[in-house]
């Protein structure tokens, strides 16, 4: 995971993708990086220590110069490694929901359930008991009425 991590971060920065984008092209020196990336020999260098350190480049002494290139096979295993994450992460389902009817073209009521938080009762076990930590107007906008708060617990009809 730790490798993962640094690799990643090496890839967040936007020059060092482009640089990665540009040797998945073809290996090429410090100074046609530079002049491909208008920048100075030493900020690619730079960039280009960050990279070795995370796995992603290699370099390749040929005469005076380095040639640089992608080490593909890292990029295969960050990419399997992403896959795997996502396929094991739960389908995500926001706790508040409302119930809206409209009418179907059968005439029929249909009844769906619809995400409609973005910040309130994300986390419906810290606010179990809590109601207050909910504006009304969050309720309001979530529920479509006050009264059907889900960490208020419902009362019985008299």
């Amino acid at each position: 995971m730790d490798d993962l991590i640094l690799t990643l971060k090496a890839l967040a920065d936007e020059t060092r993708f482009r640089i990665i984008h540009l040797l998945l092209n073809q290996d090429l020196c410090v100074g046609a990086l530079a002049d491909h990336l208008s920048l100075s020999k030493a900020a690619v260098s730079q960039h280009l220590q960050i990279l070795r350190k995370a796995g992603l480049v290699k370099g390749e002494k040929r005469g005076y110069w380095t040639h640089y290139g992608v080490d593909k096979d890292v990029i295969h295993r960050i990419a399997e490694a992403l896959m795997e994450t996502a396929d094991q992460a739960p389908e995500l389902r926001t706790a508040c929901h409302q119930t809206i009817e409209k009418e179907s073209k059968t005439d029929d009521l249909e009844r769906r359930m619809l995400p409609m938080c973005q910040n309130c009762c994300q986390q419906p076990t810290q606010l179990k008991d809590k109601p207050g930590n909910c504006t009304p107007e969050q309720i309001k906008k979530c529920h479509g009425d006050e009264n059907d708060h889900p960490c208020v617990p419902k009362r019985e009809k008299k």
